[in-house]
């Protein structure tokens, strides 16, 4: 065999960015490597997608199966209805001939998935479509207040107040129930049209925060994922921090034995403190009054003990000053 280094560089050149362009065209179609080593394809009919969409997981008892591949419309005899198509990673995921799926809600925030519940006997064909009798949608909050918002903006609440107000006096020669209960529809309605600008508003601000909430997604969920951390690490140190405590309480159990042991001793000692702050409080104007004084004495002292170990003075008058004209 030809040694490596005697090989023609330009076919090892060739072979090597051939390898290379592969790896890295397999790497950004990893999704599709592994659409070909699944383990099936199936389908699932409904009558809503409810917000489910492909990249969605599959999921059985909670556990991750597989993923959606697509969210379509399709035809049947009894109309259109939403087909669901899937794949399944997890080889030892059985799924029988009556197998059940459901979109439910992942997240609090409204990310749905997939779950199958994988009932009857024998295996459920490749490319099967779970029928719409075996398969449920969730009722979605955020939908519905949106809807509910957007239906509330167009109604006309004057109008609807005045048309109860009318009906109930022309039910007024019916019998008392009857016209008890008009008059009842007319005031609630009286009363929703009173409120019904503090009405819009808030459902307004509801969908905004929906909005905001289901923007803000990946924050809430790692807000949730560092408070179960945080949990997790207070349950690993719960024995410590038992400890901790009771140190504590025992560390306060000897302080009062020590005090209960010492009051004899403490008591006393106390009363006299007690007694020297009160007499050093009556001869506060004194005591001012002394240091006042004694600032003087204390500045020459120390001007005396200034310049080093020695102190540092004179006497004034010792000798009297010679004059020559002065008489004998």
């Amino acid at each position: 065999m030809k040694p490596f280094r005697e090989r023609n560089p330009l076919i090892i050149g060739t072979v090597g960015l051939a390898i290379l362009a592969g790896t890295v065209l397999a790497a950004f179609h990893l999704d599709d490597v592994v659409a070909l080593t699944a383990e099936g394809s199936y389908q699932a009919a409904f009558h809503d997608a409810s917000g489910l969409v492909a990249g969605n997981e599959v999921r059985v008892a909670g556990v991750r199966v597989g993923k959606v591949t697509d969210v379509g419309l399709a035809r049947g005899g009894s109309g259109p209805y939403v087909r669901v198509k899937f794949r399944l990673d997890d080889g030892d995921v059985h799924l029988g001939t009556r197998t059940g799926a459901t979109i439910r809600i992942k997240t609090v925030l409204g990310q749905k998935y997939l779950s199958l519940t994988p009932d009857g006997p024998g295996k459920l064909a490749d490319g099967a479509e779970i029928p719409l009798d075996r398969t449920a949608a969730p009722f979605d909050v955020v939908q519905a207040v949106s809807g509910l918002a957007d239906t509330v903006d167009q109604i006309d609440s004057e109008q609807l107040a005045t048309a109860f107000t009318t009906l109930a006096q022309a039910f007024n020669d019916t019998p008392p129930s009857v016209s008890a209960s008009l008059t009842g529809l007319s005031r609630l309605s009286q009363t929703v049209a009173s409120r019904d600008e503090q009405l819009r508003q808030l459902l307004a601000r509801a969908h905004s925060v929906t909005g905001v909430l289901a923007a803000r997604d990946d924050a809430f969920r790692k807000l949730v994922a560092d408070g179960s951390a945080l949990l997790d690490e207070v349950s690993r140190r719960r024995d410590a921090i038992h400890d901790l405590l009771v140190g504590t309480n025992e560390l306060a159990t000897q302080l009062s034995g020590l005090v209960a042991d010492n009051r004899t001793r403490l008591a006393p000692a106390l009363n006299q403190l007690r007694a020297v702050v009160a007499l050093l409080q009556r001869n506060r104007d004194q005591l001012s009054q002394t240091i006042e004084q004694m600032s003087p004495f204390i500045d020459a002292f120390t001007n005396v003990l200034g310049n080093g170990r020695w102190f540092d003075s004179y006497l004034a008058g010792l000798i009297q000053p010679f004059n020559p004209g002065a008489a004998p």
